[in-house]
């Protein structure tokens, strides 16, 4: 188990043999190491990363970007190249760090193995482009806690760094008031990664994790962050205060505060968040990340007029969900593809419409390479 410390390590002071900004290798490169099988096993042993066990890739303020999963259209296998290339495109965008097995992730829709494989894919392909300071961190929400210690520990030996956890739901009539405490501190106790709790109720019949609960279960030295895709600003200004959060410039406490969508990730870092995990960024990773950079320099008015066009972006994606980010992927950079069924693949008419409501966000985005 790895700790949270009080006092975190300063920025950028580990793995001083890495390079900070890494210049990403060619595009072949990534491709040559995902043309394998996804039906071959490598050992878990050598998944992880060329870096040391011994080292953590830090969390730090920023934009965290829940990936999307490629299929390929025939069979709906794997397509691990794209799952690569994907990763390295936002690396170089400047994000924080990338997510698997999240919504956007179709995490419901993979076997174990297949989760496995796509955060090992996406480790060794940041790693071969330079990336290997970058974190990922990995969907293991389960119904039981069993099963999700299970996925923590394949979410280790798969190359991921830090869990993010979703409380059961499916018999959630039968919990007692401290049922989820102790599904959290129990699967923290046990995970031999970190975990950040993730709090989105609509995934999970409408459980609503309050603040109190919250700070409370942040006590707890494996437990370093939270998602709080619920929206309610309110409730994340209460946490990042209790637990002196991570925020674009204070390390603070380590623990990380993060809201769970672009569309108010300035707000996110006024109530002194620490940055967002959105799916949004899929889109347009650089419009995200170039918030919080206006932030961090005080320029709140350009950071206003930005946040309203990623606001109005991120409603084409929240409306579209995954099928809709898919399609626009498709029709603004080339790939993209379908979700697995039964999620439906859209008609030529649906594609003009989910590409409609992305327009004015992908200019800003084009603007910003």
């Amino acid at each position: 188990m790895t700790p949270r410390h009080n006092n975190p390590s300063p920025r950028n002071t580990f793995h001083q043999d890495l390079p900070l900004n890494p210049t990403p290798r060619s595009q072949s490169i990534v491709e040559s190491i995902y043309s394998q099988s996804q039906d071959s096993e490598s050992s878990d042993s050598t998944a992880a990363s060329s870096i040391d066990d011994a080292h953590i890739r830090l969390l730090r303020s920023g934009v965290y970007v829940p990936t999307v999963t490629f299929f390929h259209e025939d069979t709906e296998d794997l397509d691990l190249g794209t799952i690569a290339k994907h990763a390295v495109r936002l690396a170089q965008a400047g994000v924080a760090g990338l997510t698997t097995q999240g919504s956007n992730g179709e995490a419901v829709h993979l076997t174990h193995q297949e989760r496995k494989l796509v955060t090992k894919a996406t480790r060794n392909a940041l790693d071969s482009a330079g990336y290997q300071t970058l974190p990922i961190i990995v969907g293991c929400g389960s119904q039981s806690t069993r099963e999700t210690i299970e996925l923590c520990r394949e979410a280790m030996t798969s190359g991921g760094d830090y869990a993010l956890v979703l409380p059961p739901s499916y018999y959630k009539a039968m919990y007692k008031p401290e049922s989820l405490v102790e599904f959290f501190e129990e699967v923290a106790d046990a995970s031999p990664i970190p975990i950040l709790i993730y709090n989105y109720p609509g995934a999970v019949a409408g459980i609503d994790i309050d603040s109190d609960v919250i700070t409370k279960l942040a006590k707890h030295p494996n437990i370093v962050g939270c998602k709080l895709t619920c929206g309610n600003t309110g409730k994340l200004g209460r946490i990042a205060s209790a637990v002196d959060a991570v925020t674009p410039s204070e390390d603070g406490s380590g623990f990380m505060c993060m809201g769970g969508s672009a569309d108010f990730t300035l707000q996110t870092l006024v109530v002194g968040g620490s940055g967002i995990i959105g799916g949004l960024g899929n889109i347009a990773p650089r419009a995200c990340v170039r918030i919080i950079e206006l932030y961090k320099a005080g320029k709140m008015d350009e950071a206003k007029k930005l946040q309203a066009i990623v606001a109005r972006g991120d409603w084409a994606a929240i409306s579209g969900g995954i099928v809709g980010t898919k399609s626009a992927l498709e029709t603004y950079y080339g790939y993209g593809g379908f979700a697995r069924k039964p999620l439906p693949r859209p008609n030529q008419q649906e594609a003009v419409i989910y590409a409609s409501g992305f327009k004015e966000l992908v200019e800003l985005e084009k603007s910003l390479s």
